[in-house]
């Protein structure tokens, strides 16, 4: 839809007068000719006065006809203006259903197999994506293109759950320099924790050279707190190293979203 095209649709949505005016008449025309202002003032929300000076209005530009006090019937104009709104946001809503709705509807996923456009494929999770294959799962939906294995696919008109399971965060406490640093930090069990771990991170410099006198690099070190919440939720068993006076804070993040966790404190006493 062009902007010109998409601006037509969606002016009345832009005037709150427009839009009460609609609303107006559309009440008048389900309850003609008794009308009752302060019900209709109730399902807009605005006041008995407002309804009343938007009727006024409308009687005045022949799109209301008054045959007494509290007695209303839409006219043939104003039949009309209602239908054209009416006709404006049915397209509108066309629009968002076929256009937009259709686009985000669909997933990105790396296809496990070649595929080809308008097969069904079943979609799951493994190592922390989302893949595709012809092998059905509890998730289904349909490739848009063609697409050769390990390659980015689409996939539209998804039905169903895709089985995923939220990773474990392993919280391993280090002490800052102040106390010791890495010098005091158990390293055969830091070692042992994270050679069960699919992605270590580090916080703090006492925490990256713990992990690599245990033998390990960290994954990741710069952003390491969001990159193992992100890994988690997508249901990779993750280990931080953490530096004490980053701890507690560490904690409560892990708290407040609600990921499984587990606290080691390596700190040799």
């Amino acid at each position: 839809m062009t902007p010109d095209i998409r601006n037509q649709h969606t002016s009345i949505l832009r005037s709150k007068r427009d839009v009460s005016r609609f609303q107006i008449l559309v009440e008048i025309t389900e309850h003609q000719p008794a009308v009752r202002q302060q019900e209709i003032a109730d399902k807009l929300g605005v006041t008995p006065q407002a309804v009343s000076e938007y009727i006024r209005e409308l009687a005045e530009e022949g799109l209301v006809s008054a045959s007494g006090r509290g007695n209303y019937e839409v006219t043939k104009a104003g039949v009309e203006w209602v239908l054209s709104r009416a006709e404006s946001l049915e397209s509108f809503a066309r629009h968002i259903r076929h256009d937009l709705i259709q686009q985000v509807s669909v997933w990105t996923a790396i296809a496990a197999e070649d595929l080809k456009a308008g097969d069904e494929a079943g979609v799951f999770m493994k190592d922390g994506f989302l893949y595709a294959s012809k092998k059905p799962t509890t998730a289904m939906g349909t490739i848009i293109a063609d697409a050769r294995k390990n390659a980015d696919v689409g996939i539209g008109h998804l039905n169903g759950i895709i089985d995923h399971h939220e990773g474990t965060i392993q919280v391993c406490k280090v002490p800052r320099i102040q106390y010791g640093g890495s010098r005091r930090v158990r390293t055969d069990m830091l070692k042992e924790i994270v050679n069960r771990a699919d992605f270590v991170a580090a916080v703090g410099l006492e925490a990256r050279v713990a992990l690599e006198s245990a033998g390990r690099k960290p994954d990741m070190f710069f952003g390491s707190r969001e990159s193992v919440i992100e890994a988690a939720f997508h249901g990779i068993d993750c280990v931080i190293v953490v530096v004490d006076e980053e701890f507690t804070d560490f904690i409560k993040r892990l708290e407040g979203v609600k990921i499984a966790y587990m606290v080691h404190d390596l700190i040799i006493s």
